[in-house]
């Protein structure tokens, strides 16, 4: 069988191998039944769903004729490299690295870092409109996980907390 589309082949494989992946995942957890459901029967649904979709989009890929075949183009290194290292930077912000004594930034920081280094992958940069988006970010985020859900997520950096 020849692929029709190069696209929506390799999606459908991304999809199958994320749903499986969490639906694997989810049964290390207390799955249960549908009356009486443990913390892992949503994910795992969800995961068989996933993989479900994959499925169907892969052998879509296979049966449906496309124009010129949606070839996948070249990889985009530049939005790659950008969106992970600003997720990375989140992540280091936000809870810190104790292991080599770098302490917790905070919630804020951690959001503003975000948002500049991934806005940096888009071809067009504007500083006002980076800084009015991650001050709406933040100010959600901190409603919305602070206020509502009452997390302990640190907000400023501890040498402004003490």
């Amino acid at each position: 069988m020849k692929m029709k589309s190069q696209k929506d082949f390799f999606s459908g494989l991304l999809f199958m191998g994320v749903g499986i992946a969490f639906a694997v995942g989810s049964t290390t957890y207390k799955v249960g039944v549908a009356d009486n459901m443990g913390p892992g029967y949503f994910p795992l649904l969800l995961g068989i769903l996933m993989a479900l979709l994959g499925i169907a989009i892969t052998v879509q890929a296979l049966v449906l004729e496309t124009r010129e075949g949606d070839r996948i183009g070249r990889w985009a290194w530049k939005p790659l490299f950008y969106v992970l290292g600003a997720n990375l930077a989140f992540g280091v912000l936000l809870s810190g690295l104790p292991g080599i004594g770098l302490p917790a930034s905070g919630m804020v920081a951690a959001i503003y870092a975000l948002t500049f280094i991934a806005s940096l992958a888009a071809r067009k940069f504007n500083y006002l409109h980076v800084f009015i988006l991650a001050t709406v970010l933040s100010a959600v985020s901190y409603l919305a996980f602070v206020m509502l859900l009452k997390s302990q997520i640190p907000i400023w950096p501890v040498l402004i907390t003490g």
